[in-house]
This record gives structure tokens, C-alpha cells and sequence, in this order.
């Protein structure tokens, strides 16, 4: 906590920390690009977890700030984007985060909140309608960021079959093969976390990364030293520092 104070501060005087460059959240651009030379249509889904679980809904909030990215980008190069949702609880967000990109970008009245989709609050009702999206849209680009469970290779895999540009992450360990083998970028467990930092280059958030990263050095070197300490005796350990 303190290294993360340490960071804000440091950031609120102009001092914000670089974040390494991460290829897939670089890629987003790309994809926008490439859909809009194509006259295509673009997918954004922040996932199927809902904002309440301590695991999963960290990654929800990752997706949806992708999402405001993906917008403003779409909106400015003239492009369609479609929000498959899930749970009824985010419709309104992933909504109101669309609709506010338009309206900052003078024009709100272009909107279409029917883009906004709440396809099923069953798992594999959401997946099998996603696949029909993907299946009569084509879109040109698939971005899939968020939590995600069974359904990701289905989804990642119909998104591949139309010839999209994926881009998929998540922080659910035992999908990320799936996003790896059939996606063309694809976030790596807490990648997904920096991908808003990264976008907006906000200072605080940049700062907050910067701070977790110092505190799990300083675990790991804890963790390394208590593990030396076992195997050679804390005795013995302290005999050679002089103690």
C-alpha cells in the first residue's frame, strides 16, 4: 500500500511510471483499423462474469474499460459496435459507457442502443446466441476481454471461422490455451488488469500498477529469503550477516 501512495503521489507532481508495452492491448488499434477498411463490424465483450464476485469481477471492469476505448476509437473512424452482454446487472453500463462516448464526441443522436445486447443470463444461451451473431455479422474485428469460462472456445473458435481479428484475454487460467490457440493476440492473466492504464495513459491507474508491481518484488524476495533461511537454518543464516 505504501509503494501504491508512493506512485500516486509521485504521478499527481507529473511523474508517471512507464507500463511495459503489451503486444495484444497495442493490437486494438489494429483490429479497429482493420474492420473499418473492411466496412465491417465490431465485437466487444467484457465477458460473462457479473461485477459482484471477487475473482471474476475485477475482470469484468477490465473488459468494460476496453469497451469505452473500443468506442471512442469506433465512433471516431466512423465504425459499428456491437456489446454482446450476459448479465442483466452490466447492460446498463456497458450501455451508458457507449452512449457517453457518442455524446462526448458530439454525437449522441447516432447512438443505438439495440448494438447493446443482452443475449441470455444462461452460460450456453449467451454462448450459442454470440455464435449466431458472429455466424451473420462477420464482423471484422472480435474483441474478448473479461472472465470467461466453457464457452471460450466456442466463442473464440466462430470468431476465428468468420475470419475476424481477435483480440482475447482473461485472468481464468484454464481458458487462456484456448484464446491462445485461436486467437491472434491474446492477455495473459493480469494483462487484462492494465489494459485500461495502458489505454487511457490515466496517471493514477499507471501509478497503482506500478505500486502492486514493487509489492510483489518485495514478496518474492521474502519469499526467497524464508525459503533460504529454511534450508540452510536461520542459525546458520544469521551467523553469515554477523547477527
Amino acid at each position: 500500500m505504501a509503494a501504491v501512495a508512493y506512485y500516486i503521489k509521485s504521478a499527481e507532481k507529473g511523474k508517471v511510471p512507464k507500463v511495459r508495452r503489451v503486444a495484444g492491448i497495442d493490437a486494438i488499434d489494429e483490429a479497429i483499423g482493420r474492420a473499418v477498411e473492411m466496412g465491417k463490424v465490431i465485437f466487444c465483450s467484457h465477458g460473462i462474469a457479473n461485477l459482484r464476485a471477487a475473482t471474476s469481477g475485477p475482470q469484468t471492469l477490465a473488459g468494460l474499460s476496453v469497451l469505452s476505448y473500443v468506442s471512442k476509437k469506433a465512433i471516431a473512424s466512423n465504425a459499428r459496435v456491437i456489446v454482446p452482454v450476459r448479465q442483466p446487472e452490466v447492460w446498463p453500463i456497458a450501455a451508458d459507457i457507449v452512449e457517453t462516448e457518442y455524446k462526448l464526441a458530439g454525437r449522441a443522436d447516432e447512438f443505438d442502443s439495440d448494438d447493446i445486447r443482452f443475449l441470455s443470463s444462461n452460460q450456453f444461451g449467451f454462448s450459442s446466441n454470440y455464435m449466431g451473431l458472429l455466424m451473420r455479422e462477420k464482423p471484422g474485428a472480435n474483441i474478448m476481454i473479461g472472465a470467461y469460462w466453457a464457452e471460450s472456445l466456442q466463442l473464440a473458435e466462430t470468431g476465428n471461422r468468420v475470419g475476424a481479428f481477435q483480440i482475447a484475454g482473461t485472468a481464468q487460467t484454464s481458458q487462456i490455451p484456448f484464446f491462445l490457440v485461436t486467437s491472434d493476440y491474446c492477455l495473459i492473466g493480469e494483462e487484462i488488469y492494465s489494459a485500461g492504464a495502458y489505454l487511457t495513459q490515466d496517471g493514477p491507474l499507471m501509478a497503482s500498477l506500478a505500486g502492486q508491481d514493487v509489492g510483489r518484488i518485495i514478496a518474492v524476495v521474502l519469499g526467497g529469503l524464508g525459503t533460504l533461511a529454511y534450508t540452510v537454518g536461520i542459525e546458520t543464516l544469521l551467523n553469515l550477516f554477523g547477527m
